[in-house]
């Protein structure tokens, strides 16, 4: 059984959602239906999910910024790549 969703969207998020629409010939509503679809697929089948909140850690934002922290280690590990 469907359900039906009525939310507003920022102007550029619905720009950007009718242009993909428009480039595989389908109406904006059927895509972000089927991205909400896809996204809820993915969180249901996350391998990792029975480990959320399981590993303690020093750093207390770790959940929130750890894109950060990896990036900069990243960074970090392998120097200043800049041409000087």
């Amino acid at each position: 059984m469907g359900h039906t969703l009525t939310f507003e969207v920022p102007e550029k998020v619905y720009n950007s959602l009718r242009k993909s629409a428009a480039h595989i010939w389908q109406l904006p509503e059927f895509l972000a239906a089927n991205l909400l679809a896809e996204a809820t697929e993915r969180l249901d089948n996350d391998p990792l999910e029975e480990f959320i909140g399981t590993l303690k850690g020093s750093i207390p934002n770790w959940a929130d910024h750890h894109d950060q922290y990896i990036g900069k280690s990243l960074k970090d590990s392998m120097g200043d790549t800049k041409d000087n």
